[in-house]
């Protein structure tokens, strides 16, 4: 019926339930407010016991040299590199919900933010670990960074897209980190206003900063929310464009090509939504909060998911056309050693989890389909990384001289450094989930605020 006759066309609610603006408050400062459930000491004692796992292997390759892992001559990036890109990536679909969706006022990001940004946030910080280990000196990290210094001539190489990595990742991590915290700041005062204990009482008023919830603050706290996340906008291309380029300005088969940036940035996009599919998942069950975070919500990632599923598709295809087309002998024989090589494995792997499967996404009923969307992101997220294991490992595996052609084989100490940063991030995730509101409160009622879910509301 069309709107001319007066009909009027109604959205599905995106708080259910029938909950009013007191229901907000008490529902999501339930998890902060009361003692933590056998399900969360559980997944909080697998995290820490993996976290534990990867600071030994850590420790241990610190002590002993880079030589315990697989790493060797060609092959000089191993999973430091892998784990760096695909934990950047991660960190995407943050500013992407928080930013860009705000800035086009999508009101369903409401309930997702505030995770998706936390996420980011945790996917930098554990990224960052990864180049300073690599570097095979750690303590020397400081030298990355250009400051006046007693060195003499040595100084960072301005040209090297390895520099441009540590100005682009360290502020994304800082315009981010702000951003989540501003956000935040309403709903701290919130928790510290229902806080009975004293000491409880006196953190969340040291964070919260002085909010009094008057007209004043809440002019000043859009202005600089709206700045920042206009600051942040940019940095969702700029970011993993800048990571694109550690291979894309390379001479290596199968690295040097201009389809890296967008590539690149829309598998950060990929995973990073996936990931948060998978950690609302778990949330809304752990914590109860189906009536905020809906099924409405997890479709429309699940609509961004299978958008820049087709895209990498897209992208992979794209690649074997142009080594084909180029007439370039190194370039063919990369991308067929990659899909017939004594990698296939990985690659088709990355191919299935990749593509194929969020193709199910086309469906409206897997979209909707709880456990369907839980398998997927897994599965997204597995294909990820084995994306970035295909394009580090195979170029570097195979290149120009057949006499130092090798085989990359992961160590012991290689999966125990992996599985330690899906430690960290989950550790820290668990207890952003204990300590801070998981969903946006303040941003949740301004939604609820407007009546816009009443039927036959205008």
């Amino acid at each position: 019926m069309s709107l001319t006759t007066g009909a009027v066309l109604e959205r599905e609610p995106l708080v259910t339930g029938g909950k009013s603006i007191s229901d907000v408050n008490d529902d999501i400062a339930k998890p902060l407010e009361s003692f933590p459930t056998k399900k969360w000491y559980i997944a909080f004692g697998v995290a820490l016991s993996a976290l534990g796992f990867g600071g030994i292997a850590i420790l241990w390759s610190i002590l002993n040299g880079l030589g315990i892992m697989g790493i060797q001559s060609p092959v000089g990036w191993g999973v430091f590199i892998i784990n760096f890109v695909f934990w950047i990536g991660i960190g995407h679909a943050g500013t992407l919900i928080s930013a860009i969706l705000f800035l086009f006022r999508q009101k369903w990001r409401t309930a997702v933010n505030r995770s998706a940004e936390a996420m980011t946030i945790f996917a930098v910080m554990t990224a960052g670990i990864f180049p300073l280990i690599h570097v095979g000196r750690p303590w020397l990290a400081f030298w990355l960074f250009p400051y006046p210094n007693t060195r003499g001539p040595l100084w960072v190489n301005f040209r090297s897209p390895l520099l441009w990595d540590v100005f682009a990742v360290s502020t994304y991590l800082t315009i981010s980190a702000v951003f989540w915290y501003v956000g935040l700041l309403p709903d701290l005062a919130s928790i510290r206003d229902r806080a009975k204990n004293k000491i409880r009482k006196f953190a969340y008023n040291i964070l919260s900063m002085g909010w009094t919830g008057s007209n004043r603050n809440w002019s000043h706290y859009e202005i600089a929310y709206l700045i920042l996340a206009g600051l942040s906008t940019p940095l969702v291309l700029s970011v993993h464009t800048i990571v694109s380029f550690d291979f894309a300005v390379s001479l290596l088969p199968g690295w040097h090509t201009t389809i890296f940036p967008p590539y690149f940035v829309a598998g950060a996009i990929f995973s990073g939504f996936a990931m948060v599919v998978t950690l609302l998942v778990i949330a809304r069950e752990t914590f109860n909060l189906q009536n905020y975070i809906t099924v409405n919500h997890l479709e429309n990632m699940n609509k961004i998911i299978l958008l820049t599923g087709s895209l990498v598709g897209y992208a992979y295809a794209s690649e074997f056309f142009m080594a084909w087309y180029s007439g370039n002998e190194y370039e063919r024989y990369i991308f067929i050693q990659r899909a017939m090589g004594p990698y296939a494995w990985s690659y088709w792997t990355m191919i299935s989890c990749n593509v194929l499967w969020p193709q199910l996404f086309w469906f409206k009923k897997f979209r909707r389909n709880i456990k369907v969307m839980f398998v997927i992101s897994i599965l997204v997220n597995i294909g990820m990384w084995y994306e970035r294991f295909v394009i580090v490992v195979t170029s570097l595996a195979q290149d120009f001289l057949p006499s130092s052609w090798a085989i990359y084989k992961p160590t012991f100490w290689d999966w125990g450094v992996t599985i330690g940063s899906f430690g960290l991030f989950f550790t820290l995730f668990l207890l952003f989930c204990r300590l801070l509101p998981v969903i946006a409160m303040s941003e949740v009622k301004g939604v609820m605020a407007h009546g816009e879910h009443k039927k036959g509301g205008h």
